[in-house]
């Protein structure tokens, strides 16, 4: 996939994972390479960065039971906008992709 795009998906997937609840870093990251086996550990840091400094997240310490605290990401209202209109636009394109039979079962792999 190309860079932008993932970047651009996993952006919205980040931000997705934390719309029922405030995640730690290594938490979120595990989640995200679950779907994502071959993301860079860091880039998931990265947008979380680029997402905390636009006010798409808020950043929380909290105790942790084993060892220092954790930094837990939550989204922000500003965020669940920019989330919306990230899964509005995602969802159109993959309206259009399908609308000229890429998604027929003649060409899935298998």
């Amino acid at each position: 996939m190309d860079a932008q795009m993932k970047k651009g998906v996993l952006e919205m997937c980040i931000l997705f994972k934390l719309k029922d609840e405030p995640l730690y870093g290594y938490e979120l990251m595990k989640s995200i390479r679950q779907a994502f086996p071959d993301v860079y550990e860091g880039s998931v840091y990265t947008i979380l960065r680029r997402l905390n400094a636009t006010g798409y997240t808020s950043v929380t310490m909290k105790e942790s039971p084993s060892g220092p605290a954790r930094k837990y990401y939550g989204i922000t209202e500003a965020g669940r906008v920019y989330l919306n209109r990230m899964l509005e636009e995602w969802r159109a394109m993959v309206d259009a992709v399908r609308s000229l039979g890429i998604d027929s079962p003649t060409l899935r792999k298998g």
